[in-house]
């Protein structure tokens, strides 16, 4: 449906820079990271929505709804001079409904790494991990059919429905998620895949579990790089004169330990209420 556009101008100056990021959860810190060591300088606001976590089993109207909510606290109340939709189902969902509304604006989205894939597989066997809504999208297919006709691959890919919550929860090594892993896993390493593919920004988070769970050496495909160099391109020249600045919200419980281990800081979770529409307008 047609959106009312948002302009906005941006300087192009050394200054300091105000990205501002979202997710549904803890996901996107790890976009975060990469972030903070490509633009020390910036200023990094990030929101984890998790009132309506996870996102990757909701229908896409209602994902729409939560990321138009997100990008009118960042844009309007917070002054954005860049978004990043840090989740690859919200991208799916809503990143063109958010390019239509706030036309100036730059905006990043997160989608599967299928490209880096196929230049690091050998075997031409590559896993895919994501999320049921990520893996239904119009997206995701149209990417794969993009890339995959440039060589002869082989996709595995899985759902992962439920990986999310318990990596929400410090549950990675819990034997629960060790069950969950080995049953979507286990068609991989049968077939000898060696490259996998971790289609949400949560997955990076259990790795190690992954690699183990795998038993054999196994490259993992994430985008956070990609997005911060992305962004660099973008924003131009970010101030390095003073340190960056980090603020976190969030919408819902969230566990602050949890994201001390990702963020390396202890940092202060401000609460936030989004308004959220009935319908996107």
């Amino acid at each position: 449906m047609p959106v009312e556009t948002f302009s906005i101008l941006h300087s192009q100056s050394s200054i300091r820079k105000r990205i501002c990021v979202f997710d549904s959860g803890l996901g996107g810190l790890t976009v975060v990271r990469s972030i903070r060591e490509r633009l020390p300088g910036a200023e990094i606001l990030y929101l984890a929505d998790t009132a309506h976590a996870p996102y990757g089993e909701k229908s896409h109207e209602e994902i729409r709804r939560y990321s138009l909510a997100i990008a009118r606290f960042f844009v309007e109340e917070q002054g954005a001079d860049a978004l990043v939709v840090a989740c690859n189902t919200a991208t799916s969902a809503a990143i063109a409904t958010l390019r239509e509304r706030y036309g100036d604006l730059p905006i990043v989205g997160t989608e599967p790494g299928i490209k880096p894939a196929l230049g690091a597989t050998r075997t031409g066997k590559i896993g895919v991990m994501a999320t049921p809504a990520t893996l239904a999208g119009e997206k995701y297919q149209a990417l794969v059919d993009r890339l995959c006709g440039v060589r002869e691959v082989e996709l595995f890919e899985r759902a992962c429905p439920g990986l999310v919550e318990q990596i929400e929860a410090g549950a990675i090594d819990a034997p629960e998620t060790r069950v969950m892993l080995e049953e979507w896993l286990a068609p991989m390493r049968s077939a000898g895949v060696d490259t996998i593919v971790l289609g949400c920004t949560h997955y990076p988070l259990a790795a190690e579990a992954i690699r183990q769970v795998m038993e054999v050496p196994v490259i993992l495909i994430e985008t956070g790089e990609a997005i911060a160099r992305r962004l660099a391109t973008l924003l131009g020249d970010v101030s390095e004169e003073e340190a960056g600045i980090l603020r976190l919200f969030s919408t819902g419980a969230i566990d602050e330990r949890a994201v001390e281990r990702i963020v390396e800081e202890r940092v202060t979770i401000e609460p936030l209420a989004l308004k959220i529409e009935d319908r996107v307008k």
